[in-house]
């Protein structure tokens, strides 16, 4: 499964998509148990970097890129992509501004990789704005692991 999550992020970073890991893939980064079966992705919502992140998708070979356009993908508030990975793309995560959670991302360096995460401050904001049962064990753990940070 890693191996599909670094093809994906090798074609978003080749195709200059601005893009944050959200959700468990990045619980995880920060320390979490979480298990998950999908990747969501929050992207800054413009034509231009949809269109690059259309193109990164087709790339990378996910065949569910041709059913759709970036005008599209741009229109929904989540795009499901369901491929060698299922993915998620999110135009409008609750409780996220990209444009500051962006000048706030950590970048890990995954198996060479670089990987542009959702900080672990907007992560725990967007669990909270989200008001989803599933996050509430999330926002806990996240806490303990911010507060041991510290």
């Amino acid at each position: 499964m890693l191996a599909g999550h670094l093809k994906l992020y090798r074609f978003l970073n080749k195709n200059r998509v601005r893009y944050l890991v959200i959700g468990g893939v990045a619980c995880g980064i920060y320390g979490s148990p979480r298990v998950t079966v999908d990747v969501d992705i929050a992207i800054e919502p413009t034509i231009e970097n949809t269109m690059r992140l259309h193109r990164a998708l087709v790339k990378a070979g996910f065949g569910t890129a041709y059913l759709t356009t970036p005008e599209k993908i741009l229109a929904n508030e989540i795009s499901i992509f369901d491929d060698y990975i299922k993915l998620d793309i999110i135009t409008k995560p609750k409780g996220l501004d990209f444009k500051k959670a962006w000048s706030r991302k950590s970048v890990r360096d995954i198996k060479g990789v670089r990987v542009k995460f959702i900080s672990l401050d907007d992560l725990i904001g967007s669990k909270v704005a989200s008001h989803r049962r599933i996050d509430i064990e999330d926002i806990k753990i996240l806490r303990k692991i911010k507060k041991r940070l510290k």
